[in-house]
């Protein structure tokens, strides 16, 4: 859990700022030159993402400077984000994120089982330790990792392109099941490389998810709260969820009518913008982008992404909550 919760957070700070203004600096290289700083910035904030998942990751279990620098170095080389040529280390996307999780577990573990055995020459030998047995396992299982992880992600495009309307609603209900547990939603994206309709439908499905959680608990939550549902992260709901599964029927129903229609519409997204749903506008602005900028795609988008996903969650409430009596209004209380 606690190296779930920390890569989960150091893929949301890695990968946020490039999400949210990428396409926009894209778009605005030309006529606004220092777009061009700000989109190296946020890729080189990307490429750190081993480094940042592993300092979140130490903080999770209380690790002192010394050993959580040394799972940082050992997570960034066991990665595979960093190459060498010519005598110069280049640093090139995210690195695979599934074996970066891998390295960092072997990481701390070491760093853990290590310890303060050494006394005085522990700031010397721990590094050494962590950087060769974690990162060097790391190396040794890259290639393997990466060749599952690609070929699950290939496997799910060939899918969907052969039965998109039934990948749709299984990607929308996946993905929103992963967005209220302690699994990383966009780790797990960005690790198989989740592409297209796949990458649009799973969106939705996280869109649906966080508007329907949001209207569920309204009459108990605060305005702040209910509205972070969406413009955050349903996550914040994964305590009462796990406490209480049956908020996972709802849920995926919802998901999976959402997810249904963005491969009916042809909805799409990245492998770095699936898993956000609604949250920063990344899902839409990124469905947007892969979309001619017409009047008509626009309105699309907009019914799509939040007035469906509303009409939805009130039928929804409607029958579970009210008629039903399925779920109770209570079950969504968060207190922040």
């Amino acid at each position: 859990m606690n190296i779930l919760n920390g890569i989960s957070l150091g893929v949301v700070v890695a990968l946020l700022p490039a999400a949210l203004v990428g396409q926009l600096m894209q778009a605005l290289q030309a006529s606004f030159p220092p777009a061009a700083q700000i989109i190296m910035m946020t890729n080189f904030a990307m490429s750190l993402l081993p480094a940042i998942a592993a300092f979140c990751v130490g903080m999770q279990f209380k690790l002192n400077p010394i050993q959580t620098s040394a799972v940082a170095i050992a997570a960034m080389i066991g990665s595979g984000v960093m190459t060498q040529s010519d005598k110069q280390f280049l640093l090139q996307g995210t690195g695979d994120i599934i074996n970066t999780g891998v390295t960092i577990a072997l990481a701390v573990g070491v760093a853990l089982f290590v310890g303060n055995s050494f006394k005085n020459y522990t700031i010397l030998l721990l590094p050494l330790l962590v950087i060769i047995i974690a990162g060097g396992a790391g190396l040794l299982l890259l290639p393997s990792v990466k060749l599952v992880a690609t070929s699950i992600g290939a496997i799910i495009t060939h899918i969907t392109a052969l039965q998109p309307l039934l990948m749709g609603a299984l990607m929308g209900i996946s993905f929103a099941v992963l967005i209220v547990s302690p699994i990383s939603s966009v780790g797990i994206a960005t690790a198989i490389g989740l592409m297209g309709i796949s990458s649009g439908s799973a969106n939705l499905g996280i869109t649906a998810g966080s508007f329907m959680l949001a209207v569920y608990g309204s009459s108990v939550n605060h305005i702040g709260t209910t509205l972070a549902h969406f413009i955050g992260s349903p996550k914040i709901q994964m305590g009462n969820m796990l406490r209480k599964p049956h908020l996972f029927v709802p849920l995926m129903i919802n998901a999976g009518i959402m997810g249904l229609l963005g491969a009916l519409f042809e909805i799409k997204g990245t492998p770095m913008s699936a898993g956000f749903g609604f949250s920063g506008l990344i899902g839409p602005l990124t469905a947007y982008h892969a979309m001619q900028g017409t009047a008509l795609n626009i309105v699309v988008l907009c019914v799509l992404f939040v007035i469906l996903p509303v009409i939805l969650a009130y039928i929804s409430k409607y029958i579970f909550i009210e008629r039903l009596k399925w779920v109770a209004p209570q079950d969504l209380l968060l207190e922040i």
